[in-house]
């Protein structure tokens, strides 16, 4: 497991070193002038003349791109401030550090995809597997009907009429806010508890299908009638033998979905008035803010490759047919 860890991690360290990489070429290398996509909307001459300086864009792509790297790990000191290590780059558009704003984004972020996840899942297994021990009954028929009709709501269809009913008309729930954990944990729960409900309404339709059918398929397993076989009562089967082994394909999708609410819910955010990383790199693109655009895309792209290498390691430690080599 250790070498495996080990591997993975280094790989995953390689290929964000290549989006990185793509990245940076894709804004500094194609546009015409790097320093209008970094300078904001509200550009003077002077401005992009000193970001010519601060970033080095008489220099060659690729000194550029090793500067941009090392900057990361020892911080640089621009004209109009410093940007201590971890440096991301600079807005010169609001002349503060990506990073700073970035963590000051990232606890929404992470406690509405978290919170979100935690109800999907609870939600999405809880009728799957329900559905799925009830096969071909009243119960399996209205879970797997309701399941198709939610998952083709929409986030932005649904947050509006949840907020009319629950908040605006009746005020049987709080607007929705963010507010820190360490700061009053209750607040923090009444602010996201509408918004991890609405997201989790499409997820937990696309994990009780995806339950209850991976479920009837390890139903179908030999390991499993012969478990049968031996005696074994049917509870003690299903959740012993066939429970564990239907986790494999919810496992990668959850992998896929948590790293992409991660990386910032932009609809979710956007309904709900959330600043998270979402919010922030569509506040960036509208204000051609590319130094924070930068920075989101790198930290999505980190999470989407560390979640990648956990679900790996899990896979090991559900399913004990799985070996990692």
């Amino acid at each position: 497991m250790l070498r495996f860890l080990v591997r993975r991690t280094l790989g995953a360290l390689v290929i964000l070193l290549f989006i990185s990489a793509f990245t940076f070429l894709l804004f500094f290398a194609i546009p015409h002038d790097p320093a209008l996509l970094s300078c904001g909307k509200n550009c003077t001459p002077q401005n992009i003349a000193l970001i010519h300086k601060n970033l080095g864009l008489d220099e060659p792509i690729p000194v550029q791109y090793f500067h941009y790297i090392v900057r990361i790990f020892t911080g640089h000191k621009f004209s109009q401030g410093d940007c201590p290590a971890p440096c991301f780059g600079y807005s010169f558009a609001t002349n503060q550090p990506v990073w700073p704003t970035l963590m000051n984004r990232l606890p929404t972020t992470i406690s509405l995809a978290i919170g979100g996840a935690t109800v999907f899942l609870l939600v999405g297994l809880g009728t799957g597997l329900l559905a799925a021990w009830k096969r071909g009954t009243l119960v399996d028929k209205v879970f797997s009907s309701a399941s198709l009709v939610l998952s083709s709501m929409q986030i932005y269809f649904i947050g509006p009429i949840v907020l009319a009913l629950l908040v605006y008309n009746n005020q049987i729930l709080s607007q929705p806010k963010y507010v820190p954990f360490t700061q009053n944990p209750f607040q923090w729960f009444d602010g996201l508890l509408i918004p991890w409900c609405v997201l989790s309404i499409i997820f937990t339709a696309n994990y009780t299908r995806m339950a209850r059918s991976t479920m009837i398929e390890q139903l179908q397993e030999e390991h499993v009638r012969a478990a049968r076989a031996k005696g074994m009562s049917g509870r003690y089967v299903f959740f012993r033998y066939a429970w564990r082994g239907s986790l494999i394909p919810i496992l990668t999708i959850l992998g896929m979905d948590l790293s992409a609410l991660l990386g910032g819910a932009i609809v979710t955010e956007f309904t709900f008035g959330l600043a998270g990383l979402g919010r922030l790199a569509v506040d960036s693109v509208i204000g051609k803010d590319l130094p924070k655009l930068m920075g989101v895309m790198l930290v999505s792209a980190a999470f989407i490759l560390v979640l990648h290498v956990i679900v790996d390691a899990l896979y090991a430690v559900v399913d004990p047919r799985v070996r990692l080599a």
